[in-house]
Protein backbone atom coordinates (compact mmCIF):
# COMPACT_ATOMS: atom_id res chain seq x y z
CA UNK A 1 0.00 0.00 0.00
CA UNK A 2 1.72 3.60 -1.18
CA UNK A 3 2.10 6.18 1.66
CA UNK A 4 0.51 9.03 0.97
CA UNK A 5 2.88 11.95 0.26
CA UNK A 6 2.70 14.99 2.57
CA UNK A 7 2.41 18.06 1.34
CA UNK A 8 3.18 21.37 3.24
CA UNK A 9 1.19 24.21 3.25
CA UNK A 10 1.96 28.13 4.14
CA UNK A 11 -1.39 29.54 5.38
CA UNK A 12 -1.98 33.24 5.73
CA UNK A 13 -4.79 35.40 6.24
CA UNK A 14 -4.79 39.66 5.45
CA UNK A 15 -3.32 41.45 8.35
CA UNK A 16 -5.74 43.18 10.35
CA UNK A 17 -4.80 46.53 11.18
CA UNK A 18 -4.24 47.89 14.27
CA UNK A 19 -6.28 50.93 14.38
CA UNK A 20 -9.57 49.57 16.13
CA UNK A 21 -10.56 46.54 17.89
CA UNK A 22 -12.01 44.29 14.75
CA UNK A 23 -15.96 43.32 14.80
CA UNK A 24 -17.36 39.49 13.22
CA UNK A 25 -17.31 41.06 9.61
CA UNK A 26 -13.23 41.42 9.82
CA UNK A 27 -12.77 37.31 11.64
CA UNK A 28 -15.58 36.12 9.63
CA UNK A 29 -14.17 37.36 5.86
CA UNK A 30 -10.47 36.16 6.19
CA UNK A 31 -9.41 34.98 9.69
CA UNK A 32 -11.54 32.52 10.08
CA UNK A 33 -11.87 30.83 6.85
CA UNK A 34 -7.82 30.38 6.91
CA UNK A 35 -8.33 28.64 10.16
CA UNK A 36 -10.59 26.31 9.05
CA UNK A 37 -8.76 25.54 6.50
CA UNK A 38 -5.17 24.77 8.39
CA UNK A 39 -7.81 22.54 10.67
CA UNK A 40 -8.53 20.78 8.22
CA UNK A 41 -5.28 20.32 6.28
CA UNK A 42 -3.70 19.47 9.38
CA UNK A 43 -6.40 16.51 9.78
CA UNK A 44 -5.45 15.29 6.51
CA UNK A 45 -1.97 14.78 7.68
CA UNK A 46 -0.35 17.48 5.48
CA UNK A 47 2.58 19.81 6.59
CA UNK A 48 1.00 23.46 7.48
CA UNK A 49 2.46 26.71 8.80
CA UNK A 50 -0.60 29.19 9.57
CA UNK A 51 0.50 32.47 10.31
CA UNK A 52 -1.32 36.27 10.84
CA UNK A 53 -0.51 39.43 13.26
CA UNK A 54 -1.21 42.98 13.02
CA UNK A 55 -0.43 45.41 10.61
CA UNK A 56 1.20 47.90 12.70
CA UNK A 57 2.21 51.07 10.35
CA UNK A 58 0.81 53.69 8.65
CA UNK A 59 -1.59 56.12 8.33
CA UNK A 60 -4.75 53.88 9.86
CA UNK A 61 -2.30 53.55 13.19
CA UNK A 62 -1.31 57.30 13.43
CA UNK A 63 -4.75 59.08 12.83
CA UNK A 64 -6.85 56.27 15.61
CA UNK A 65 -3.97 57.07 18.24
CA UNK A 66 -4.63 60.68 17.13
CA UNK A 67 -7.89 60.61 17.88
CA UNK A 68 -7.38 58.35 21.04
CA UNK A 69 -5.10 60.88 22.34
CA UNK A 70 -2.20 58.55 23.13
CA UNK A 71 1.27 58.39 21.43
CA UNK A 72 1.29 56.04 18.54
CA UNK A 73 3.64 53.18 19.54
CA UNK A 74 1.72 52.61 23.21
CA UNK A 75 -1.81 53.16 21.55
CA UNK A 76 -0.45 50.42 18.64
CA UNK A 77 0.97 48.09 21.54
CA UNK A 78 -2.25 47.95 23.38
CA UNK A 79 -4.25 47.39 20.35
CA UNK A 80 -2.12 44.36 19.60
CA UNK A 81 -2.71 42.86 22.81
CA UNK A 82 -6.84 43.38 22.52
CA UNK A 83 -6.75 41.83 19.13
CA UNK A 84 -4.46 39.07 19.91
CA UNK A 85 -5.98 37.82 22.96
CA UNK A 86 -9.71 38.26 21.12
CA UNK A 87 -8.66 35.92 18.51
CA UNK A 88 -7.12 33.27 21.25
CA UNK A 89 -10.22 33.17 22.74
CA UNK A 90 -12.47 32.76 19.72
CA UNK A 91 -9.69 29.55 19.44
CA UNK A 92 -7.81 30.58 16.50
CA UNK A 93 -5.76 27.80 15.51
CA UNK A 94 -2.59 29.82 14.09
CA UNK A 95 0.92 28.79 14.56
CA UNK A 96 2.25 32.37 15.01
CA UNK A 97 0.06 35.37 15.64
CA UNK A 98 2.67 38.54 15.24
CA UNK A 99 2.85 41.73 14.17
CA UNK A 100 4.74 43.90 11.74
CA UNK A 101 6.49 46.54 14.13
CA UNK A 102 8.90 43.79 14.93
CA UNK A 103 13.13 43.54 14.46
CA UNK A 104 12.56 40.93 12.46
CA UNK A 105 10.15 43.02 9.74
CA UNK A 106 12.30 46.01 10.35
CA UNK A 107 15.50 44.30 8.87
CA UNK A 108 13.96 42.20 6.19
CA UNK A 109 12.23 45.18 4.71
CA UNK A 110 15.47 47.56 4.40
CA UNK A 111 17.27 44.16 3.14
CA UNK A 112 14.66 43.85 0.23
CA UNK A 113 14.70 47.52 -0.53
CA UNK A 114 18.53 47.34 -0.67
CA UNK A 115 18.11 44.53 -3.03
CA UNK A 116 15.71 46.32 -4.76
CA UNK A 117 17.59 49.39 -5.27
CA UNK A 118 20.93 47.52 -5.85
CA UNK A 119 19.00 45.95 -8.90
CA UNK A 120 17.91 49.00 -10.47
CA UNK A 121 14.06 48.98 -9.24
CA UNK A 122 13.87 51.95 -7.51
CA UNK A 123 13.18 55.20 -8.61
CA UNK A 124 13.54 59.15 -7.11
CA UNK A 125 10.67 61.29 -8.19
CA UNK A 126 9.45 64.71 -6.78
CA UNK A 127 5.56 64.54 -6.37
CA UNK A 128 3.12 66.97 -5.25
CA UNK A 129 1.65 66.14 -1.74
CA UNK A 130 -1.49 67.30 -0.19
CA UNK A 131 -0.81 69.45 3.24
CA UNK A 132 -3.21 70.99 5.90
CA UNK A 133 -2.67 74.54 6.93
CA UNK A 134 -5.13 73.82 9.83
CA UNK A 135 -3.29 71.04 11.34
CA UNK A 136 0.34 71.99 9.77
CA UNK A 137 0.95 68.55 8.87
CA UNK A 138 1.59 66.38 5.36
CA UNK A 139 -1.62 64.35 4.30
CA UNK A 140 -0.17 60.64 3.38
CA UNK A 141 -2.75 58.19 2.29
CA UNK A 142 -5.68 58.41 5.22
CA UNK A 143 -5.16 61.74 6.11
CA UNK A 144 -6.98 62.58 3.31
CA UNK A 145 -10.22 61.74 2.17
CA UNK A 146 -12.43 62.96 -1.02
CA UNK A 147 -14.64 61.87 -3.77
CA UNK A 148 -12.89 59.38 -6.05
CA UNK A 149 -12.32 60.36 -9.84
CA UNK A 150 -13.37 56.74 -10.99
CA UNK A 151 -16.26 55.99 -9.60
CA UNK A 152 -17.95 59.38 -7.40
CA UNK A 153 -17.53 57.51 -4.39
CA UNK A 154 -17.85 60.64 -2.01
CA UNK A 155 -15.58 58.96 1.17
CA UNK A 156 -12.68 57.88 -1.02
CA UNK A 157 -9.16 57.57 1.68
CA UNK A 158 -6.01 59.17 -0.06
CA UNK A 159 -4.69 55.61 -0.64
CA UNK A 160 -7.93 53.54 -2.02
CA UNK A 161 -11.57 53.33 -3.10
CA UNK A 162 -13.53 51.23 -0.70
CA UNK A 163 -16.24 51.30 -3.93
CA UNK A 164 -14.01 50.45 -6.59
CA UNK A 165 -10.96 48.99 -5.17
CA UNK A 166 -9.13 51.34 -7.22
CA UNK A 167 -5.05 52.19 -5.94
CA UNK A 168 -5.14 55.95 -5.42
CA UNK A 169 -2.93 59.14 -4.67
CA UNK A 170 -4.26 61.73 -2.25
CA UNK A 171 -3.71 64.04 -4.78
CA UNK A 172 -6.14 63.40 -7.34
CA UNK A 173 -9.31 63.48 -4.73
CA UNK A 174 -11.82 65.87 -5.77
CA UNK A 175 -12.64 68.33 -2.65
CA UNK A 176 -9.94 66.55 -0.45
CA UNK A 177 -10.30 67.38 3.33
CA UNK A 178 -7.87 66.75 5.86
CA UNK A 179 -9.23 63.36 8.09
CA UNK A 180 -8.23 64.68 11.26
CA UNK A 181 -9.92 68.72 10.82
CA UNK A 182 -12.24 67.76 8.61
CA UNK A 183 -11.55 70.83 6.62
CA UNK A 184 -10.33 71.53 3.16
CA UNK A 185 -8.84 74.30 0.83
CA UNK A 186 -5.68 72.11 1.37
CA UNK A 187 -2.24 73.05 0.02
CA UNK A 188 -0.23 71.23 -2.57
CA UNK A 189 3.41 71.10 -1.89
CA UNK A 190 6.04 69.01 -3.74
CA UNK A 191 8.42 66.15 -1.98
CA UNK A 192 11.15 63.67 -3.30
CA UNK A 193 10.00 60.03 -2.87
CA UNK A 194 10.68 56.80 -3.49
CA UNK A 195 8.97 54.58 -6.64
CA UNK A 196 9.27 50.72 -7.00
CA UNK A 197 9.26 51.03 -10.75
CA UNK A 198 6.75 48.12 -11.71
CA UNK A 199 6.76 48.86 -15.05
CA UNK A 200 10.01 47.93 -15.57
CA UNK A 201 8.63 44.49 -14.22
CA UNK A 202 5.63 44.29 -16.11
CA UNK A 203 6.70 41.23 -18.29
CA UNK A 204 7.54 38.93 -15.07
CA UNK A 205 4.71 39.87 -13.29
CA UNK A 206 2.28 39.32 -16.04
CA UNK A 207 4.18 36.17 -16.61
CA UNK A 208 3.45 35.33 -12.90
CA UNK A 209 -0.27 36.25 -13.17
CA UNK A 210 -0.68 34.10 -16.02
CA UNK A 211 0.58 31.01 -14.52
CA UNK A 212 -2.01 30.87 -11.89
CA UNK A 213 -4.70 29.50 -13.19
CA UNK A 214 -6.23 28.39 -9.93
CA UNK A 215 -6.94 31.82 -8.52
CA UNK A 216 -10.50 32.73 -7.84
CA UNK A 217 -12.16 34.43 -10.63
CA UNK A 218 -12.21 37.84 -8.52
CA UNK A 219 -8.96 37.91 -7.96
CA UNK A 220 -7.55 37.21 -11.53
CA UNK A 221 -10.08 39.76 -12.82
CA UNK A 222 -8.51 42.43 -10.46
CA UNK A 223 -4.64 41.89 -11.53
CA UNK A 224 -5.19 41.68 -14.89
CA UNK A 225 -7.44 45.12 -15.00
CA UNK A 226 -4.05 46.50 -13.32
CA UNK A 227 -2.59 44.83 -16.16
CA UNK A 228 -4.45 45.53 -19.07
CA UNK A 229 -3.97 49.19 -17.29
CA UNK A 230 -0.05 49.37 -17.80
CA UNK A 231 1.99 48.79 -14.93
CA UNK A 232 3.53 52.29 -13.91
CA UNK A 233 5.49 53.07 -10.51
CA UNK A 234 4.21 53.00 -6.66
CA UNK A 235 5.30 55.25 -4.65
CA UNK A 236 6.86 53.77 -1.45
CA UNK A 237 7.72 56.53 0.59
CA UNK A 238 5.65 58.12 3.29
CA UNK A 239 6.13 61.60 4.92
CA UNK A 240 5.02 60.20 8.35
CA UNK A 241 7.43 59.19 11.97
CA UNK A 242 5.79 55.92 12.34
CA UNK A 243 6.81 53.12 10.65
CA UNK A 244 9.74 51.07 8.94
CA UNK A 245 12.60 53.95 8.45
CA UNK A 246 13.95 54.44 5.08
CA UNK A 247 18.01 53.13 5.18
CA UNK A 248 18.51 55.56 2.26
CA UNK A 249 20.34 59.22 2.34
CA UNK A 250 18.38 62.07 2.29
CA UNK A 251 15.59 60.16 3.12
CA UNK A 252 15.78 59.92 7.12
CA UNK A 253 12.44 61.68 7.59
CA UNK A 254 10.45 58.93 5.74
CA UNK A 255 9.34 55.31 6.48
CA UNK A 256 7.97 52.97 4.24
CA UNK A 257 4.42 52.94 2.91
CA UNK A 258 2.48 50.55 4.97
CA UNK A 259 1.59 48.07 1.95
CA UNK A 260 5.37 48.12 1.01
CA UNK A 261 6.15 46.27 4.46
CA UNK A 262 3.13 44.99 5.56
CA UNK A 263 3.34 41.42 3.00
CA UNK A 264 6.57 41.17 4.17
CA UNK A 265 5.32 40.88 7.36
CA UNK A 266 4.07 37.27 6.55
CA UNK A 267 7.66 36.10 5.96
CA UNK A 268 8.82 37.62 9.23
CA UNK A 269 6.81 36.06 10.83
CA UNK A 270 7.22 33.06 9.68
CA UNK A 271 10.74 34.20 10.55
CA UNK A 272 9.88 34.78 14.21
CA UNK A 273 8.21 31.71 14.37
CA UNK A 274 10.88 29.20 13.28
CA UNK A 275 13.38 31.03 15.42
CA UNK A 276 10.74 30.21 18.67
CA UNK A 277 10.70 26.97 17.53
CA UNK A 278 14.49 26.44 17.78
CA UNK A 279 14.94 26.36 13.73
CA UNK A 280 15.96 29.44 13.06
CA UNK A 281 15.81 28.40 8.92
CA UNK A 282 13.12 26.42 9.08
CA UNK A 283 10.71 29.34 7.77
CA UNK A 284 12.36 28.60 4.08
CA UNK A 285 10.88 25.53 3.78
CA UNK A 286 7.62 27.36 3.25
CA UNK A 287 9.09 30.17 1.41
CA UNK A 288 11.45 28.95 -0.46
CA UNK A 289 10.56 25.48 -1.79
CA UNK A 290 8.88 25.46 -5.47
CA UNK A 291 6.88 21.85 -4.23
CA UNK A 292 4.87 24.18 -0.99
CA UNK A 293 1.81 25.92 -1.23
CA UNK A 294 1.08 29.34 -0.49
CA UNK A 295 -2.50 30.07 0.34
CA UNK A 296 -3.41 33.77 0.97
CA UNK A 297 -7.15 34.86 2.41
CA UNK A 298 -7.63 37.94 1.51
CA UNK A 299 -10.25 40.81 1.05
CA UNK A 300 -11.18 42.37 -2.03
CA UNK A 301 -9.56 45.57 -1.75
CA UNK A 302 -6.14 43.53 -0.73
CA UNK A 303 -5.77 41.79 -4.34
CA UNK A 304 -3.73 44.30 -6.21
CA UNK A 305 -0.76 44.24 -3.49
CA UNK A 306 -1.04 40.65 -2.82
CA UNK A 307 -0.81 39.81 -6.34
CA UNK A 308 1.32 42.52 -8.32
CA UNK A 309 3.47 45.01 -5.77
CA UNK A 310 3.99 41.72 -3.01
CA UNK A 311 5.32 39.31 -6.15
CA UNK A 312 7.49 42.25 -7.28
CA UNK A 313 9.20 42.88 -4.16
Amino acid sequence: MKVKDTKRYLITSALPYVNTVKHLGNLVSSLLPADIYARYLRQRGEEVLAVCGTDDHGTPAEVSAHKAGMPVEKFVNQMFEKQKGIYERFGLSYDLFSRTHTKENRELTQHLFKKLNSNGYIKEQEIQTLYCPHCQRNLPDRYVTGTCPHCDYEHARGDQCENCSRVLDGIDLIDPRCTICSKGNLEIKTSNHLFLDLSNLNDEITDWVLKHDNWPKTTTSIAKSWLNEGLRPRCISRDLDWGIPIPLEGYQDKVFYVWFDAPIGYISISEEWAKKEGKPELWKKYWKDPEAYVVNFIGKDNVPFHTITFPAT
